[in-house]
């Protein structure tokens, strides 16, 4: 199998693998990224050499301005490894950074529900309780 081949399958695996939905962008370098959920849990990056598997993370830059900041759990370099090899060490990555990021959700002392940690206003608080229940403003 040529590395053509391989990349087009990591493509397939990859959007099959990862929490649905599954959303994917090409970045300025020719790399592909993949960001898995919704929200966003697991976020993979394919270039010509290699897996990059990150957890999903999102960083206030203002009030108004989430930027995501994933976190690297870890990197393939798929090419130089077996094509089974590749696939189920990619799998367990995926499975991992999944489990860390929802490790991190955070149920509302208000509502009741679970969220991520960047729906919070606090610890014990969503941002919707705090505004609505609360009257805060953001």
């Amino acid at each position: 199998m040529d590395v053509s081949e391989r990349y087009e399958q990591l493509i397939a695996f990859l959007n099959t693998h990862l929490p649905t939905p599954v959303h994917h962008e090409e970045l300025a370098d020719g790399s592909l990224m993949f960001t898995g959920g919704s929200p966003g849990e697991v976020v993979a990056r394919l270039t010509k050499v290699a897996v990059v598997i990150e957890q999903f993370a999102v960083q206030w830059e203002t009030p108004y301005t989430p930027v995501m900041r994933p976190r690297r759990v870890g990197v393939v370099k798929w090419r130089r490894l077996p094509e089974s090899t590749v696939m189920n060490v990619v799998e367990q990555l995926i499975r991992g950074a999944r489990d860390a990021r929802l490790s991190r959700y955070i149920t509302c002392q208000l509502c009741g529900e679970t969220k991520p940690p960047e729906w919070m206003q606090d610890e014990d608080i969503c941002q919707v309780c705090s505004a609505s229940v609360l009257g805060s403003v953001h």
